[in-house]
């Protein structure tokens, strides 16, 4: 500091010498005050609680404590490093489409705000990311999500002892998300399976994993908000559910971590969360063991899946689509689409059919069939229970075997609409014409009658037609023209609600539409 700046410090202190001289004396006379004041207010001042007045929550902590130790050892973060696509130009020259106009199931592969889809040619690129995963097996087998590991070139595991191994890809399965990972290392720290399907809505269970990719080894309690739910936001109605959602913390890292009971049991495998913003929300959704299980098995001993196959689409049975079938009760699994050649129509099922049971177990709903027949192996010899016009059959069936691009069970879910009452359904009919179908890319083998255009805010925008929408029944009969999905409505007594068999995006599904006044 120079002379010159050093006097101007000096005689600016000299200046307010004498004001801050006040402003001490101002500020101890308060002290003084105040220290009165301090004084009175310490002696209501509320002690600690002992032990024996919270005991039951001193006890919880322990339990918790106790089982957080006994977990947290089997947990490992997972780095990847896999191959990826980067542009060849900059980002401020690159065209870009924002993820804001996209549909909101596409915008998640599209980068948070400021990342568009850019519109320039692709070249390979290394990225890294991180995710979490569980010993399952003291020999060094290690289960995570298959998002976590896809496309690795390389993984590198952390053990909660600090040591990094190479990790191998085993196998993954896409259809259910599953991926085994094997280290070099004995004696590890491995969890038991438990049994998810004893899971039920209330009950505690635990989040481990490493949420954001840095806060390795974290844990999180929460309860489980429902049980067998389907995957939301799947772009493929052929992906199985049954997943357990909870409000246990989860976030980015924290994909393939364990979720346990109270016993320290792995009862689901981390999967995803809803989120508008990318962030915990509350509702995050776990693989149930079950399926984990059955997937990590077959991987470890073959180094593949395979998946069982009927080769149908399914809608749950509802309150408000049970009465076309003549159900008395809202359980099973309605068959909405047989495909042609798969076990299901070599069986001779038909659409309407409601399957009720699989080898004597009772069938629920649709997303619990399609979990189980998922998990069979191909070939194998089931008997279906199922509803035809009210009466009761068994069918025997051999299963096929699930591949990527075939039209495998899918549950399209009840696919009604609000409720809305009377009249029009909003509806321009169609019939099939060939540049129809080229335009709209409808096969052949799809007979029934086009929806060219939806009014908005009627009962059929209500219930999710769209225009390219084929109708293939009308009230459970076939209808081949506009004329015949006219006529059927119109022969419809007024106040009545009406089932309609839709075809859309390769699958078809029963809707329910009630009809408006005037």
């Amino acid at each position: 500091m120079s002379l010159t700046t050093n006097s101007l410090v000096i005689r600016s202190i000299h200046r307010f010498a004498a004001p801050f001289t006040l402003a001490a004396v101002a500020v101890l006379g308060s002290a003084t005050l105040f220290h009165n004041y301090g004084v009175h207010a310490s002696a209501v001042t509320a002690s600690a609680l002992d032990d024996q007045s919270v005991s039951s929550l001193t006890a919880l902590d322990r339990d918790m404590e106790t089982l957080a130790a006994r977990v947290t050892p089997a947990v490992v973060n997972v780095a990847v490093t896999s191959v990826g696509e980067v542009d060849e130009q900059d980002d401020e020259t690159a065209q870009q489409i924002n993820p804001q106009d996209l549909p909101p199931q596409l915008r998640q592969f599209f980068g948070g705000p400021g990342k568009g889809l850019r519109m320039q040619p692709q070249q390979q690129e290394l990225r890294r990311g991180v995710g979490s995963g569980v010993i399952i097996s003291p020999d060094g087998y290690i289960v995570t999500n298959n998002h976590v590991v896809e496309g690795a070139k390389q993984i590198k595991v952390t053990l909660h002892d600090r040591r990094v191994l190479t990790g191998k890809v085993v196998g993954t399965d896409k259809l259910t998300d599953i991926a085994v990972v094997k280290v070099d290392a004995h004696d590890l720290p491995a969890i038991s399976w438990g049994d998810s399907s004893k899971l039920r809505p209330g009950q505690t269970v635990l989040a481990f994993g490493s949420p954001f990719g840095v806060l390795q080894f974290s844990v999180t309690r929460g309860i489980v908000s429902a049980v067998n739910r389907a995957a939301p936001f799947s772009p493929d109605a052929r992906t199985p559910g049954g997943l357990i959602q909870t409000d246990a913390a989860v976030n980015r890292g924290n994909s393939g971590g364990p979720l346990v009971n109270v016993h320290g049991e792995l009862v689901g495998i981390n999967q995803m969360i809803a989120t508008s913003n990318g962030s915990f929300a509350g509702a995050s959704f776990a693989i149930p063991a079950s399926t984990a299980k059955a997937i990590a098995t077959q991987i470890i001993q073959t180094g593949a899946v395979h998946h069982g196959y009927l080769g149908i689409s399914m809608n749950d049975v509802t309150p408000e689509n049970a009465q076309f079938f003549n159900l008395k009760d809202a359980l099973g699994a309605i068959v909405s689409q047989v495909m042609p050649g798969s076990p299901a129509a070599n069986a001779g099922m038909k659409n309407g059919d409601v399957i009720t049971s699989l080898n004597g177990r009772t069938v629920e709903n649709g997303g619990e069939l399609q979990v189980e027949v998922a998990q069979m192996t191909p070939g194998t010899h089931a008997t279906l229970g199922i509803l035809r016009n009210g009466a009761a059959q068994k069918v025997n069936i051999t299963l096929g075997e699930y591949k990527k691009d075939a039209q495998a069970a899918s549950n399209d879910g009840d696919g009604n609409g609000r409720q809305s009452n009377g009249g029009k359904l909003g509806l321009a009919m169609s019939d099939l014409t060939p540049e129809m179908r080229q335009q709209m890319n409808i096969p052949d083998s799809v007979k029934g009658a086009a929806i060219a255009q939806v009014r908005p805010g009627s009962p059929a925008e209500d219930a999710g037609l769209q225009p390219g929408n084929v109708i293939l029944e009308v009230n459970r009969k076939l209808t081949l023209s506009a004329g015949d999905v006219v006529s059927s409505i119109k022969s419809t007594p007024n106040g009545k609600q009406i089932l309609l068999l839709v075809w859309s995006n390769g699958g078809a599904s029963y809707r329910v539409v009630s009809p408006s006044e005037g």
